[in-house]
């Protein structure tokens, strides 16, 4: 009896440490594999569904949540070098009855890539475009987030395509003519100067590039273990030069200020949030926007950099949340005083 009981326990033993050494494996020799787990799981825990939209041959990859209904639908447009997921934090936030989409953004991801394509500010928006009349969104005026360079795409799109939108918000956007000098600016200056022989810091290939990138995007210091760093790193690096060329066609000349070059034509109600620590792209852009529009809504989020949505998820979905909210207000009082 005894020795049935031992074998028994040592059978158990055996079947719950099977999958703990492979765990242990996967995270020691396949950390991003791990990571591609890990959203996965995330974006099921949260009710994310993945979906593809066909666009004569183009085709884009998205997230979403809920259906339409009262509340206007929510799309979502990442950073540079990003993908749907990076909205994951702040989506845990928002109420899930509300109707939320996740692109990827041209060429990122699960979204078509092509050496042809057009990967300025303005090519992205004819893309988005295209992305927003195939799933047919703007049947109702929704709203646009977008942050850093989604943020210079929503942007573009809202003075563009005003009849789309209902409400806009943008996080930390580049694409603005700002006095104050960032610490990337700083940096970028160098790799100018070198010729492009430097490596550009938001296009990490080493795991102590990726960390440095992580200090500068974030003004929160998060522990990363280094089993984790690597992962990052070797899901990137082979989109790394894919990655280069994006950077060079919204750092060139037609990209580099196509929010500032657009601003006065953006009517739809604005909602700025801005990291005040942010090191990528300088806070008094945030003063830019409200001084060009001076009924758009600035919210400085202290203790905070670039990585907005990274940095303070809660706060910045009930920000978005709010400022939705108030629109709907002001719209309906102004619809009983005409009546």
């Amino acid at each position: 009896m005894d020795q049935d009981m031992m074998n028994m326990f040592a059978i158990a033993a055996g079947t719950l440490a099977i999958p703990l050494l492979l765990f242990m494996a996967s995270f020691m020799l396949w950390p991003s594999s791990l990571i591609k787990v890990y959203y996965w799981y995330w974006r099921r825990t949260l009710g994310l569904q993945v979906r593809y939209a066909d666009c004569g041959g183009y085709r884009f990859c998205y997230s979403h949540r809920g259906k339409p209904g009262l509340r206007p639908s929510i799309l979502m447009l990442h950073d540079f070098s990003a993908h749907k997921d990076t909205w994951l934090p702040m989506v845990k936030y928002l109420p899930k009855h509300l109707h939320l989409l996740c692109v990827d953004m041209p060429g990122h991801e699960g979204t078509t890539r092509t050496s042809t394509d057009d990967y300025s500010v303005q090519g992205q928006v004819k893309r988005i475009r295209q992305f927003v009349e195939a799933i047919r969104l703007n049947r109702k005026p929704f709203h646009l987030v977008g942050t850093s360079m989604g943020g210079t795409v929503a942007g573009v799109y809202a003075a563009c395509h005003p009849s789309d939108l209902y409400s806009l918000t943008l996080i930390c956007p580049v694409g603005l003519k700002i006095q104050s000098e960032s610490k990337f600016d700083s940096r970028m200056h160098d790799v100018e100067h070198s010729q492009y022989t430097l490596n550009i810091p938001l296009i990490p290939s080493t795991p102590e590039e990726m960390e440095e990138m992580l200090k500068l995007c974030s003004h929160v210091r998060f522990r990363v273990p280094q089993q984790i760093l690597q992962g990052l790193v070797d899901v990137r690096i082979p989109h790394n030069d894919f990655y280069h060329e994006v950077f060079m066609e919204i750092m060139s000349e037609n990209s580099k200020y196509a929010l500032h070059e657009h601003m006065q034509q953006i009517t739809t109600p604005l909602q700025v949030i801005w990291g005040k620590q942010d090191q990528v792209v300088d806070v008094s852009g945030a003063a830019v926007l409200a001084e060009a529009l001076p009924h758009c809504r600035v919210d400085l989020l202290e203790n905070c950099g670039h990585s907005v949505v990274m940095e303070r998820p809660r706060q910045t979905a009930k920000l978005i949340l709010d400022f939705i909210i108030s629109q709907q207000s002001t719209e309906s009082a102004s619809t009983k005083k005409k009546s």
